[in-house]
């Protein structure tokens, strides 16, 4: 999983390595500009996917998310096609999110989500597979004539995700999606617990892939300097739960058994002094409460252990710290072969 925020130049180079390591696939988490405070700059996952799909030959390239709230379905199927072209054929997946921070950061805020994400997925999908579409929803709507048959085009719709973190989104990703994403700070009861909204409508969980986001870092021998990644970037989302989606989080919070409250003095700390401040009170306590994939590899393939048997079938690991590259790699060679 990586977070939109960095150097494009640095973004390409970790790609690159994943593509190296034999990672599967690179989500990419649109940075939104609330990163802007903390000396970070908000850049597009959709330009970036292409670039990075150019640089790599085996990595799939995730969007983890973006939102139709932000770009209309229409829009997003012909950016969908770009990335198609450019990444060559199952090595593209796209994934749909509310994504409320950008809602209130552009002052987009609102409270009617699931028809809206219903519309965008059937319009996505509809345009993509190349047939005449003609699509007349409450919130979006689309009229798109059909692809000719000698148009140089890629032809089909890629894997479709909706992020859920609420159970009524939740049960619309068992609903219509291909697979779900969970947000970060996801734990293992999160995960049995999305899994029983998927059957709550009667969806299958084996027919639908649910993609865990996990904060996450390795060293080869030490325990406490491979966990000092996930305790930077556990800081800076705890602080994102308690800034940004108050509410929303409820459900993943209380399965890790966190409390709001506790969440203060590092949400305090983010905006004094940024993601190392806040890192500093990410205590050892709280940081097990979120259940990293984190330490030494042993630790590692503990941890994806545990959180297969919960039920989760794709782990997107948040990998933050010190030489992320060699951190990448030691995952592929100590850590992947173990699942392979």
């Amino acid at each position: 999983m990586q977070l939109t925020m960095e150097p494009l130049e640095e973004m390409l180079a970790s790609a690159r390595v994943m593509d190296e390591a034999g990672v599967d696939t690179i989500w990419l988490a649109e940075a939104y500009p609330w990163w802007r405070k903390h000396g970070m700059e908000a850049r597009s996952s959709t330009v970036v996917s292409a670039l990075m799909a150019r640089q790599t030959e085996r990595l799939a390239i995730g969007w983890g998310i973006i939102s139709p709230f932000t770009r209309h379905p229409v829009q997003v199927a012909m950016d969908a096609r770009v990335v198609q072209e450019a990444a060559g054929p199952d090595r593209f997946l796209l994934g749909f999110g509310t994504s409320k921070i950008f809602l209130n950061n552009a002052r987009l805020a609102t409270k009617k989500t699931l028809g809206p994400m219903r519309e965008a997925v059937e319009i996505v999908r509809g345009i993509l597979h190349g047939e005449a579409f003609e699509y007349e929803g409450e919130t979006f709507s689309a009229s798109v004539p059909a692809l000719a048959p000698e148009a140089e085009s890629p032809r089909g719709a890629p894997p479709l995700y909706v992020a859920a973190t609420a159970p009524k989104m939740q049960m619309l990703a068992g609903e219509i999606a291909d697979g779900l994403l969970t947000p970060s700070i996801t734990t293992p009861d999160y995960v049995r617990w999305t899994l029983g909204n998927v059957q709550e409508v009667g969806r299958d969980p084996q027919t639908i892939d649910i993609g865990c986001t996990v904060i996450a870092s390795i060293h080869e021998s030490d325990r406490d300097a491979g966990r000092d990644g996930a305790r930077e970037i556990g800081g800076m989302y705890l602080a994102n739960k308690f800034q940004n989606i108050k509410g929303a989080a409820d459900a993943l919070l209380e399965s890790a058994e966190i409390e709001m409250d506790e969440l203060a003095p590092v949400a305090e700390a983010m905006e004094r002094g940024g993601r190392l401040a806040a890192k500093e009170q990410v205590s050892d306590t709280l940081l097990d409460r979120c259940k990293p994939i984190a330490g030494t590899p042993e630790d590692c393939i503990a941890a994806i252990g545990e959180y297969r048997e919960a039920g989760c079938t794709h782990v997107m690991l948040e990998l933050w710290g010190a030489d992320r590259h060699e951190q990448i790699r030691l995952f592929g060679e100590e850590v992947l072969p173990e699942f392979r």
